[in-house]
């Protein structure tokens, strides 16, 4: 006998904040493996290139942070224009559409990805909004929705 309310299949309800958050720390740990890839593939030029003996790259702080931010973006908005998950969200059953259920478009997915990477605890306004929403999500007009791929 089917429950009222809510059915037991949640493919295209709302995903909450704990679904996010993990998908988010599944991403950062991505982004983390890209940069460090970048970093090995710049000292491996530089010992092609210049020779002994192999250094790691050593920038400044505020590249580090700069080169880190764009990294993030840039995978996180490629990810939701491309296919509408990212790592996290594809081993999650997320998908981040707009709230029509199209994919996002490239605009609106850099957007959503600057914010997401420069403002995080938008998040946290999920459980205090009504359609599940982060603040990111108001500001893009997009959903995060579980599915399956």
């Amino acid at each position: 006998m089917p429950r009222k309310g809510r059915e037991q299949d949640p493919e295209g309800e709302t995903a909450g904040v704990v679904s996010r958050c993990l998908a988010a720390v599944i991403d950062a740990l991505v982004v983390f493996g890209i940069a460090l890839a970048v970093q090995l593939t710049i000292s491996g030029l530089r010992l092609l290139i210049a020779g002994p003996p192999y250094r790691f790259p050593d920038p400044p702080g505020w590249l580090a942070g700069v080169g880190g931010w764009a990294v993030a973006v840039l995978y996180l908005g490629v990810c939701w224009t491309v296919t509408g998950g990212t790592v996290g969200d594809r081993l999650l059953g997320l998908r981040v559409t707009r709230l029509g259920g199209r994919l996002l478009g490239v605009l609106r997915a850099l957007l959503r990805a600057v914010l997401c990477v420069s403002f995080p605890v938008g998040l946290l306004w999920v459980p205090l909004s009504r359609r599940r929403a982060s603040l990111q999500d108001l500001v893009v007009s997009s959903a995060v929705r579980y599915h399956r791929f």
